[in-house]
């Protein structure tokens, strides 16, 4: 019609959105998530390429005679494995586990491989679901990911009792690697909600990490449980960017025409807002931790940098198309460039010569740090009218001073706590006097100073 009309109207919005989409999807880099959060440190980055070793232990099948071993080994001792289910024991219901009992690092681990594409029970899991198929806690979570993370606390929820009643100071870790990471979350979700039955364990105390999970639960229980899961993703890899219905993508096979074409239109007359307003859209859980080894326009590889934040919006939203998007994937290079960016953080503190006995210290302030994100995410959620956005005292925080909460949910979000601590400084160091109004200089500080 437009054509006979001598105004191509509707063809030049279309060839506008497809060059939109074209500079959206080909231009766009994975580091452009996270190049505004900050630097993760040595202290919280510890357990993740340990725990990827671990999840690398639960492919072996004999771990006295391991055949698959990293550079070092599995760092792990044989004789601590309470128990490993293959895929003859687990029914098809979960892809391999095991359950470690970390005597070293104090932890009772349950490890959870990810997906077989050998395997058709692995697929059936990650096809289960539906849009807003299944409620949870005010949110929504994955069908199939969910049934999985059920069957495996009716399973073992009594030998991980046993365990934390015998050793009662150690925490309760679940690590799992793409689908596994999926069930990982998710059965921290339900631990959680029933610690009753894990004897009443704190909060404090259960942890999760999830390594290239899928997209799993809405966008208020990934900001609610930001304090207990942790998602590790390797630059552009492409499970925790894929928004579309997994089915639809392996439908694209027979028809990828049609589907590219309505992607096309999708992405480029879908607002933001409307996608962070969807309650039934899933997102990569937790707290993230991004890590970027490689910079665009450049060829290799760079010494890795992790960054860290709880972020609302950009919560890898986008698919990057790189040849390392399936490669990214991989347990193996996660584990081998996690550990780079371990050693590089622990070369840079002992140039900083921190001493030992500040360490203490240094763990309270990154506690604080991440408290403080907690409640600027959530206090944002809430600023947006998210659906069921949960309320700004939502969650166990730590105790902090009158005042700070207002401080945090308009500062800490962009400067992650460092003007609350600069204000509280100066309040210690200059205290101003009542009748004159002007800030004065301690004497005993600067005595100190002096001699110092």
């Amino acid at each position: 019609m437009s054509i006979l009309c001598c105004v191509p109207v509707l063809e030049c919005v279309y060839c506008l959105g497809c060059a939109h989409w074209v500079w959206k999807k080909c231009l766009y880099t994975a580091g452009h998530e996270s190049e505004k959060w900050g630097l993760a440190t040595s202290d919280e980055f510890e357990p993740v390429p340990r725990l990827c070793r671990l999840i690398l232990a639960v492919y072996e099948e004999d771990l006295h005679n391991p055949m698959w071993a990293p550079p070092g080994g599995y760092g792990i001792n044989p004789n601590q494995v309470i128990l490993k289910k293959d895929d003859d024991q687990t029914q098809g219901c979960v892809t391999p586990y095991m359950i470690y009992l970390d005597h070293e690092n104090g932890d009772v681990v349950l490890a959870i491989r990810g997906l077989n594409l050998a395997k058709e029970s692995d697929y059936a899991v990650l096809l289960d679901n539906k849009l807003g198929q299944t409620k949870f806690d005010g949110g929504y979570v994955h069908n199939g990911l969910l049934k999985a993370a059920m069957w495996v606390f009716e399973e073992e929820n009594e030998v991980l009792r046993k365990l934390l009643e015998a050793n009662p100071s150690y925490s309760l870790t679940f690590v799992g690697h793409s689908l596994g990471a999926g069930v990982a979350s998710l059965l921290v979700l339900f631990v959680v909600q029933n610690r009753d039955r894990l004897g009443n364990i704190e909060r404090k105390r259960i942890r999760c990490f999830a390594i290239a999970p899928p997209r799993c639960m809405s966008l208020q229980l990934a900001v609610t449980y930001a304090d207990v899961i942790n998602s590790v993703v390797l630059q552009d890899d492409f499970l925790p960017r894929t928004t579309t219905a997994l089915e639809d993508v392996f439908k694209s096979i027979v028809c990828l025409p049609c589907v590219l074409c309505l992607t096309c239109l999708k992405d480029t007359f879908t607002f933001e807002e409307k996608k962070l307003k969807d309650t039934r859209r899933l997102y990569a859980p937790g707290r993230l931790y991004h890590i970027v080894e490689r910079k665009p326009l450049r060829l290799g590889r760079y010494p890795p940098v992790v960054r860290t934040a709880v972020p609302v919006d950009g919560r890898f939203e986008q698919i990057v198309l790189s040849c390392n998007a399936t490669a990214d994937h991989a347990i193996i290079w996660i584990e081998r460039e996690s550990q780079r960016a371990f050693d590089l953080m622990l070369e840079e503190d002992q140039v900083m010569q921190i001493p030992v006995e500040q360490k203490i210290v240094r763990q309270k302030s990154i506690v604080e740090d991440h408290d403080d994100e907690y409640r600027a995410a959530i206090m944002k959620a809430a600023a947006l009218h998210i659906p069921i956005s949960p309320s700004p005292s939502y969650g166990t925080f730590h105790d902090s001073e009158e005042g700070e909460s207002s401080a945090a949910s308009t500062s800490v979000w962009s400067f992650k706590g460092m003007r609350r601590k600069w204000n509280r400084f100066i309040d210690g160091q200059f205290p101003v006097d009542e009748d004159s109004e002007h800030m004065i200089f301690r004497k005993e500080e600067s005595s100190a100073l002096l001699c110092s």
